[in-house]
């Protein structure tokens, strides 16, 4: 029996799921109840101001403590001194506090937050708590699934610190943002589900900016991806980062993205 009901939610995670596991946003569904998810995200982004390419590696723990409630940790390492260096970490959680199902599609609506420590050096205008500044975030995000196709989208706030003990966040950039993004992603393959272990290829598009509260900055980049469900439990994501328009200062904005990911199913039962 025991058997029987993980094969369920292996199946389900991947025939409702998967082409909502965004690249570079979350979306409102969590990952299924006492799971635990393993991730290796890295980036490769080309530095603009000097020559080189800024590499940075985050090693990711998520538990599923049921279906409404997932909490995630974070450890930030870059090559900024020519050598990979661990600058700090976050702790994440999201809160799924609307949900509705229908046949062929879901509607969720969830509550995040995250807070960040970092020591790093603070060079640009852009605020990113992950990987770059200290502080938090805090925002909501939709996703609705309509049978193979997932729109989420997300409006948060975003505060940075100082980063401690060697660099203060500087007097004459602005310290908070509002952070937005839209998201799209479709399952190309298979056609049609015949067991849990068949690949799963999805296609996605995001769109994520930000506006400086203080001075109306901004910027909008564009992501896209292709990303592969192998087993309903291991996954590859793909993605090139590029930026549209901006107006403010940034040091690396466009860049490309190879995560690594695995998820223990029932992990402690």
């Amino acid at each position: 029996m025991r058997k029987v009901c993980i094969l369920l939610i292996l199946f389900a995670f991947q025939n409702n799921y998967s082409q909502e596991l965004f690249v570079v946003t979350d979306p409102a569904s969590n990952i299924p109840a006492n799971t635990v998810s393993i991730r290796l995200s890295q980036s490769l982004f080309k530095e603009k101001i000097i020559s080189g390419y800024n590499y940075h590696l985050m090693p990711e723990l998520t538990y599923g403590l049921n279906k409404n409630l997932m909490f995630r940790g974070s450890v930030f390492v870059s090559n900024s001194s020519n050598q990979l260096v661990t600058e700090g970490g976050s702790l994440y959680t999201k809160y799924r506090f609307y949900s509705t199902d229908d046949i062929n599609s879901h509607f969720r609506l969830a509550a995040f937050g995250r807070y960040s420590f970092n020591n790093a050096d603070i060079h640009q205008e852009q605020i990113e708590i992950m990987g770059h500044n200290t502080g938090f975030e805090t925002g909501f995000v939709a996703t609705k699934l309509i049978k193979k196709v997932a729109i989420s989208s997300s409006i948060s706030f975003e505060k940075a610190f100082d980063n401690k003990p060697n660099y203060p966040f500087p007097d004459d950039l602005g310290d908070n943002a509002t952070n937005y993004t839209l998201s799209f992603g479709k399952l190309m393959y298979p056609k049609k589900y015949t067991n849990f272990k068949q690949t799963n290829i999805n296609l996605m598009v995001e769109f994520v900016g930000q506006t400086i509260n203080q001075d109306g900055k901004s910027y909008l980049d564009v992501v896209p991806a292709i990303q592969f469900i192998i087993n309903s439990q291991a996954r590859i994501d793909l993605a090139y980062r590029q930026e549209l328009l901006s107006s403010m200062l940034r040091t690396a904005p466009n860049g490309f993205y190879f995560n690594l990911e695995y998820n223990f199913f029932n992990a402690f039962k």
